[in-house]
């Protein structure tokens, strides 16, 4: 795919680079006293969410797991409750695991080699080219979905970012613009460009520094960059979570380590209330009756989830463990202190 090159006046660095001594981020909180764990770390939770979210996120989990000798020797269950809330939860183990890489083979040191650190679980070109430059000043393009859309309006590049001959295009440019000085702040610049400027709907042009050589404003066509997904129909699953309840201490299981929830505790999942109250007898819990909660929807980006809360009331006392199963009873009105998915949460809060 061939790009056409606007005009200007002024290299395009230069220019986002005034912008960003005026207005740009700089009081975020892993922008203080930078290291490549801090940056690391807010760059995996940046991933699929805004900085107004993470920043409760971030703090909490530096104040835990303040280095990454103290991220490595935490248990799963521990950063996955730091993460609960956050979604995407891939990112957390893929964080815990590349934690214990760091220490085991680079003795605690974050690797300055782009390539060592694409190695590392979790990290692609782009978040390794943001860590390193965000944190060690080195020039190497990022292409996260705030500079992926700043690029693909600027020089109206069509089709959607996710098709290999688009991103190939986008990364063509963002290298080509990438500056070999101050690599730290033009990175910084592109992502509060996308971020806070040339925002997805109703984007800000007149406050843009990019404005004089954007085609994609030159041609008045700024929502039809970057292209969208192609749509398909979400298909629908359906699951009953049975909620063995004894008095106020419910029963949940930890998920395998891979896959939907992957490490997080939850509720025993099945596809009737029959299945469900058998499982739960295979579990030493006899259940005396069942009655059903409000049931809702659970979205994720490949399907929908209905979910049937199932409250199955337990007359005995639970005992600590069941069977062999990583599991445990929880009192509902003291802290959860493991990993638990946002379905499971909300059904908590319905039984508060």
């Amino acid at each position: 795919m061939s790009v056409r090159i606007p005009n200007h006046n002024g290299s395009f660095a230069e220019r986002v680079l005034a912008w960003f001594d005026e207005h740009g981020r700089k009081h975020l909180p892993w922008q203080q006293d930078v290291t490549p764990y801090k940056v690391w770390v807010s760059e995996i939770m940046l991933q699929q969410t805004q900085v107004t979210t993470v920043i409760p996120y971030f703090e909490r989990f530096m104040a835990s797991f303040p280095s990454v000798f103290a991220l490595a020797s935490a248990s799963q269950d521990e950063v996955l409750h730091h993460w609960t809330g956050l979604g995407y939860y891939a990112r957390a183990r893929n964080l815990h695991k590349a934690a214990k890489v760091l220490v085991d083979e680079y003795d605690g040191n974050f690797p300055t080699d782009i390539e060592a650190v694409i190695a590392l679980p979790g990290i692609g070109r782009s978040t390794a080219g943001a860590i390193l430059s965000l944190s060690r000043n080195q020039r190497h393009p990022i292409l996260d979905g705030n500079v992926k859309r700043v690029l693909a309006r600027y020089y109206a590049i069509e089709g959607w970012p996710g098709q290999k001959s688009v991103e190939n295009a986008l990364w063509e440019v963002a290298e080509k613009h990438t500056p070999e000085t101050r690599c730290a702040h033009y990175t910084q610049v592109m992502m509060d460009l996308g971020a806070m400027v040339c925002t997805r709907s109703k984007p800000k042009c007149d406050a843009c520094p990019l404005q004089s050589g954007c085609l994609a404003y030159a041609q008045g066509a700024q929502s039809a960059f970057p292209g969208k997904k192609p749509k398909k129909a979400l298909p629908v699953k359906s699951t009953y979570m049975m909620v063995a309840r004894f008095h106020q201490q419910v029963y949940l299981e930890q998920r395998p380590p891979t896959g939907i929830w992957g490490g997080l505790y939850g509720f025993l999942e099945s596809t009737s209330v029959e299945e469900g109250v058998g499982a739960l007898k295979l579990r030493g819990i006899q259940v005396e009756s069942t009655h059903q909660l409000e049931g809702f929807r659970h979205t994720f980006s490949h399907f929908h989830l209905d979910i049937t809360p199932v409250v199955a009331v337990i007359d005995l006392p639970p005992t600590k463990q069941v069977a062999e199963l990583p599991s445990q009873w929880f009192v509902l009105n003291e802290p959860i202190e493991v990993g638990l998915a946002a379905p499971t949460q909300k059904i908590i809060k319905q039984l508060a």
